[in-house]
């Protein structure tokens, strides 16, 4: 069953086991704020266990493009379709959120952006492949993030 990820009151159910759950469930409420502001949507998310399909999507995208396996565990995984583009999120325990956006339309924007929780190191995967700019969020404080463009179909 899907959570909806409240942004006004911040709780860390289902990111417990992570040793930055705070800014992480931070991360996952900003998340949640802009979809609800830009596209009026609801973001829910349910237990990676429950969403497997969404999971290998994303570990295969990231294994097809760039040869990425990520380590950490997921939690919690969502895909949702929103003004054109199909989404899918996952959190992982670590404190990394990845987001795969890909446009439904041929030619249209499809990428795969990484969000570090604050008080996360850049994971080994991912370090030496990417650099992370910062930006400010009320609800997650500094968030690190970085993303590449999908060459492939899915």
């Amino acid at each position: 069953m899907p959570n909806i990820v409240d942004f006004k009151n911040v709780s860390t159910a289902g990111l417990e086991s992570s040793p930055v759950a705070e800014t992480l469930a931070g991360l996952r409420a900003n998340e949640a704020r802009y979809y609800r502001n830009k596209y009026d949507h609801v973001f829910s998310v349910s237990p990676a266990s429950e969403a497997p399909e969404v999971v290998d999507r994303v570990s295969r995208i990231l294994r097809d493009e760039r040869d990425i396996v990520i380590g950490s565990r997921p939690l919690e995984a969502t895909a949702f379709e929103v003004d054109g583009l199909r989404m899918a999120y996952v959190f992982y325990e670590s404190g990394l959120s990845i987001n795969v956006m890909y446009s439904i339309d041929d030619g249209g924007k499809r990428a795969v952006g990484f969000k570090l929780a604050e008080g996360m190191e850049i994971p080994e995967e991912l370090a030496s492949r990417f650099k992370f700019a910062r930006q400010k969020s009320k609800l997650a404080g500094v968030i690190r993030g970085s993303y590449f463009v999908i060459k492939g179909e899915y």
